[in-house]
């Protein structure tokens, strides 16, 4: 496979970057001696560089988001035919793709039944916190307000969805935080806070009713948890953890928040990561995948017992969800993430991302047999993480510097992956897989290579 167009002449742009974007994450200060690095096409896994390398994508786009892969012309078409034909009104009103899309989506969530649209992930974490807010006003007199989040779980980029993260360089220099949010223990068992536990899973999941229980359950009305832990780790939830959490929300009257940002849509190889649990939530949020980056689109849905709350009182204007989002109006989100939904099911994407996520882990599973810095293979579906140590007995974490130097050797290789980066001030040692669900196994065999000679390469 190659690349469009090689004569292309990128000089202007590049230096158009370098002069004028303020990229994310990143120190600026290399940029005055060396190029910025740009990708300018995709297709399927693969991307290219403005130099015209190829890199084969293990990542979904950087942020675990392009789940169909890249050079859908079936998702562009669909959106240029809606923008043409109505490219935005303010979601008081209603569109044809948001009305089909919330149907078809719906479909795939049996329990749930009301999807209110906005334009990202911390977007829609914020929607979900706010439902929650108003109907402790509403139910309780304000009282039950506070929402728990757990330790390594990240819910956002804005303030408030900072509030709720469990990463504190993530959270460091951007306080004060919104108040109201209280955090509970991570259940990554072999990070145990406990040492070694006979039932870590019911024993993580205690944890979090003890805090309700020093908080007082009558203060707390929300709990919002990753399925799986993303960038704190790809923490994959132990035996019997979310079954306890499940009843712990019930008996104390707490509504339960799936933040599906990362692990919904297929990543998992189930429509979303809470479905491999048989968790009932009230209210489950997603971005990335639902569009796989073709539009931007986040959705917060939630039951119909949750959405009946705002219509008890039709006579008192407060009593309505009071929220809007600008960009929820724009029709090109709903149009891709329909196509997107079609692809995924014509394509048999969700049982692909099983039968690849196994044979995956259990290549990783080997890697690990061979290297012994990499303490700890976790993950489900297509979505795997590599938790790097230096002494195996001990667990001594890895630096930073020397994960981000695997990443950067299988750059140097035409591999894309990611890993745990600015998110912890000692944990930011796992590596992170989260291939397109279109993968192949000549396409994880790659990937697994890169790893491999970058691991022999360090040691």
């Amino acid at each position: 496979m190659e690349m469009s167009d090689k004569s292309n002449d990128y000089s202007q742009v590049i230096e158009n970057d370098r002069n004028h974007v303020w990229h994310h994450l990143t120190q600026h200060k290399k940029y005055e001696s060396g190029d910025p690095m740009m990708i300018i096409e995709g297709k399927g896994m693969r991307v290219w560089d403005a130099t015209g390398k190829q890199y084969l994508d293990a990542t979904s786009g950087g942020v675990w988001t392009v789940n169909v892969g890249y050079g859908r012309t079936e998702i562009a078409d669909a959106i240029r035919d809606q923008l043409v034909k109505l490219n935005f009104f303010v979601n008081t009103m209603g569109s044809i793709p948001g009305a089909n899309f919330a149907s078809a989506l719906i479909e795939k969530m049996p329990g749930m039944s009301r999807v209110f649209l906005s334009s990202s992930g911390s977007e829609a974490n914020e929607k979900a916190y706010k439902m929650i807010r108003q109907i402790a006003h509403a139910k309780y007199g304000g009282k039950k307000h506070k929402i728990l989040f757990r330790d390594r779980d990240y819910h956002g980029t804005t303030i408030t969805a900072l509030s709720s993260t469990g990463q504190e360089q993530r959270k460091a220099q951007f306080g004060p935080f919104t108040p109201g949010f209280v955090q509970v223990p991570h259940c990554l068992e072999y990070r145990s806070q406990w040492g070694q536990c006979e039932d870590y899973g019911l024993r993580a999941a205690q944890a979090i009713e003890e805090i309700i229980l020093a908080e007082g359950p009558d203060t707390v009305g929300g709990l919002v948890l990753e399925p799986v832990t993303a960038g704190g780790g790809v923490i994959t939830p132990p035996k019997g953890y979310w079954a306890e959490v499940q009843a712990i929300c019930k008996r104390h009257d707490i509504l339960l928040h799936i933040d599906e940002v990362v692990c919904g849509l297929g990543r998992t190889g189930k429509w979303f990561g809470y479905q491999h649990y048989d968790i009932k939530p009230d209210i489950v949020t997603m971005a990335k995948g639902v569009a796989s980056g073709y539009a931007a689109i986040s959705c917060t849905v939630t039951t119909e017992e949750v959405f009946e709350h705002f219509k008890q009182t039709p006579d008192d204007n407060m009593s309505l969800f009071r929220d809007i989002s600008t960009f929820g109006g724009c029709n090109a989100g709903p149009a891709a993430a329909l196509e997107n939904l079609r692809i995924i099911e014509r394509d048999g994407l969700l049982a692909n991302a099983t039968v690849m996520g196994k044979y995956l882990m259990k290549k990783l599973i080997k890697l690990q047999e061979k290297h012994s810095i990499i303490g700890d293979v976790r993950g489900l579906g297509l979505f795997c993480g590599l938790e790097l140590v230096m002494d195996r007995d001990t667990k001594d974490p890895a630096s930073e510097s020397f994960t981000q130097a695997i990443v950067a050797d299988c750059m140097a290789q035409g591999v894309l992956i990611g890993a745990t980066s600015r998110s912890f001030d000692k944990f930011n040692n796992t590596l992170c897989l989260a291939p397109a669900l279109i993968c192949t196994k000549e396409d994880l065999d790659e990937i697994v290579a890169a790893i491999d000679t970058a691991l022999g390469r360090a040691s």
